[in-house]
């Protein structure tokens, strides 16, 4: 591969979408400039008093020519979520998913990263820290492309779910994208377009590993990363498809890599969790932290320990509300089996109308939260049980924050300050891994 491939980038779903073309754009053989609204119309898209299955927007200088959407959503089901206006270069594609209006941008996969990067984190983070990301991301981007290829080639149904009487396994990966690449959101990576202002050293980080990806045995590695592991990676079956890869395997996020207890044992993970081992991403260090958490990441600050208490009243219409199903009276959350983090991915939700094992970890942050919980590394306390042995408050105790599977991006900052150069930072994330240009 020589030449540097196209992205699609699905934006958002809305049954009406406005946005703003600023500069030129051509659309069936016409130009067309500024403010314009497309609105969902019989299964169709409705622009410009025109129906079509789908209308495309090029530039005609794509060098400065951007469109703006109008209240797009991010952080979707996140403890931040917001909608904000944003810009994007490239081409726009409207089409009709999911009986919605969505917005597609189409673009080189290196003007992406320099969104991404600056989107994921904060883009006044370190040049070797920066240079790690846009190699992940750029492994991982490329990765999804060839397994959307693969699939649509074998004609193979994706399942993401398994689902019996008793339980309920369910990842969350790859069920929405079928009409482009990936999506904008933190479902894949977040993307923001240029409304995240890309600096110096972004561009510096793109062109120094440009065309660079991780690759094991040939392969593309499908290079996750997440913000905090809380100490001890996590490997990819336990989050996703039950497919085992070498080079995500648990490792200690810290100088001594093969020095961590087996937090597949419970009362190993309780320990682990209830205190604070030392590790790269176990740091308070603002000015660490402020390289990749940008602002509205900020607001949290509990990512390494954190604590979330619930009512029994709280906890029971919660889990009711999130999974759709009537449990009762919640009397226990029972761990069933924890994956080589801690994280949980089997839990037993115990009610009195109900009793079910969840899967896998993103499900269960989906059960147990509004939004998310940052992640299923936690224990439960249970306190003021009744006379009937109902308890009456349920307080998590957890660790980390995201899945855990990949480059810890608070770890790789923090090695990036103690003068680590990016492709030890990679490696040390990504088990016995090379680094290949592609491009």
């Amino acid at each position: 591969m020589s030449k540097v491939p196209q992205v699609q980038v699905g934006i958002m779903h809305e049954p009406t979408v406005d946005f703003i073309l600023h500069g030129e754009y051509m659309v069936n053989g016409e130009k067309v400039t500024g403010q314009h609204t497309a609105t969902l119309v019989d299964g169709k898209v409705s622009w410009n008093g025109t129906l079509c299955d789908e209308f495309l927007f090029e530039p005609t200088q794509a060098e400065t020519d951007s469109f703006e959407l109008v209240g797009v959503t991010i952080g979707v089901n996140f403890h931040w979520e917001r909608k904000e206006n944003q810009v994007f270069r490239g081409a726009l594609r409207l089409i009709v998913e999911h009986d919605a209006i969505c917005p597609v941008n189409i673009l080189s996969v290196e003007e992406y990263l320099l969104s991404v990067i600056s989107s994921e984190m904060s883009a006044t983070a370190s040049l070797e820290l920066l240079k790690a990301h846009a190699v992940i991301s750029r492994s991982w981007l490329l990765a999804q492309m060839d397994k959307s290829k693969k699939l649509a080639d074998s004609k193979e149904k994706y399942s993401a779910y398994t689902q019996t009487e008793d339980e309920l396994i369910r990842w969350w990966d790859r069920e929405d994208h079928f009409n482009f690449d990936v999506c904008a959101d933190d479902h894949c990576q977040r993307y923001q377009g240029i409304t995240r202002s890309s600096t110096q050293t972004v561009r510096d980080a793109i062109k120094a590993t440009w065309g660079e990806v991780l690759t094991y045995d040939g392969e593309l590695c499908d290079a996750r990363f997440s913000k905090s592991c809380g100490g001890v990676y996590e490997e990819f079956e336990n989050c996703w498809e039950p497919k085992h890869y070498d080079y995500l395997v648990a490792r200690h996020d810290g100088e001594d890599e093969m020095n961590f207890p087996d937090l597949t044992v419970e009362e190993n993970a309780r320990e682990w969790i209830l205190n604070a081992p030392a590790a790269y991403c176990n740091t308070n260090d603002k000015q660490i932290l402020s390289q990749v958490l940008n602002n509205y990441d900020q607001e949290t600050t509990d990512f390494y320990r954190w604590k979330v208490e619930y009512t029994q009243e709280e906890l029971s219409k919660l889990i009711k509300e999130r999974s759709g199903v009537d449990y009762g009276t919640i009397l226990d959350l029972v761990p069933v089996s924890r994956g080589t983090s801690g994280r949980l991915y089997r839990m037993k939700i115990v009610g009195d109308k109900k009793i079910q094992i969840i899967g896998k970890e993103l499900e269960i942050r989906r059960t147990l939260s509004p939004s998310h919980l940052y992640s299923s590394a936690f224990v439960v306390e249970k306190q003021d049980v009744d006379a009937n042995g109902v308890p009456q408050k349920f307080i998590l105790h957890g660790a980390g924050w995201g899945h855990g599977v990949g480059l810890c991006q608070i770890g790789a900052a923090v090695m990036g300050e103690k003068g680590y150069k990016y492709k030890d930072i990679l490696l040390h994330y990504f088990i016995n891994a090379t680094i290949d240009k592609l491009y």
